[in-house]
């Protein structure tokens, strides 16, 4: 056999070495990083991210307080005013301003832009509740639950402004929450003796 005959054969095993070759990086390859030039740095030490983290924990803490407290605007004790055609509820409006409707009757209405100078309460409600109607051809209601623009109070905006002593007392509070969290992890975990030896209970 001549060499010119041999590579065919050469080539068939270089193709079949390869294709029976595992895809990644082979363990050799793998080195170490070195992080003896690398310093820790606690995130008291960085100013910034400790203020930024502690005014996303002032504004969860709200935000939660807020959902724990506060009626939805759409709630049954806040119905402004309904608009019936024919004894028939088309559109519920709301002490806030906020108005449902049905598809049918927002068909109608189409895009109902709000004048100026109304941004919202009772009056903002009375205000589409006729337009509704005039658009539908149906009559407004006013419910038991109404209330005057006088007496409304527009939802209170989480506030992005934070003292330092507001921020300072955030971050030691989100640090304790932190803490009393790992230690309720741990004691998930416990780790009794007996006389023979001690085993790890992971049954906890």
């Amino acid at each position: 056999m001549t060499p010119a005959d041999a590579l065919p054969v050469a080539g068939a095993e270089a193709s079949t070495a390869a294709g029976n070759a595992k895809p990644g990086i082979p363990v050799s390859a793998v080195k170490a990083l070195d992080i003896s030039g690398l310093k820790i740095i606690s995130v008291q030490d960085n100013p910034e991210l400790r203020d930024l983290m502690a005014t996303s924990w002032l504004r969860m803490q709200a935000a939660n307080s807020t959902i724990a407290t506060d009626v939805p605007d759409n709630a049954p004790q806040n119905i402004y005013a309904t608009v019936k055609v024919n004894g028939k509820v088309v559109a519920t409006l709301y002490n806030g301003g906020p108005s449902a409707m049905t598809n049918e009757a927002a068909g109608k209405v189409g895009d109902l832009q709000d004048p100026p100078g109304l941004n919202g309460g009772p009056d903002l409600a009375q205000w589409r509740a006729e337009r509704i109607a005039k658009a539908v051809g149906g009559t407004v209601e006013k419910a038991s639950t109404a209330i005057a623009q006088s007496a409304w109070k527009p939802r209170q905006t989480t506030s992005t402004d934070h003292t330092r002593a507001q921020l300072d007392a955030a971050f030691e509070a989100m640090m304790a929450e932190r803490q009393t969290a790992i230690a309720q992890r741990s004691a998930g975990y416990s780790t009794p003796h007996e006389s023979s030896g001690g085993y790890t209970d992971f049954n906890a």
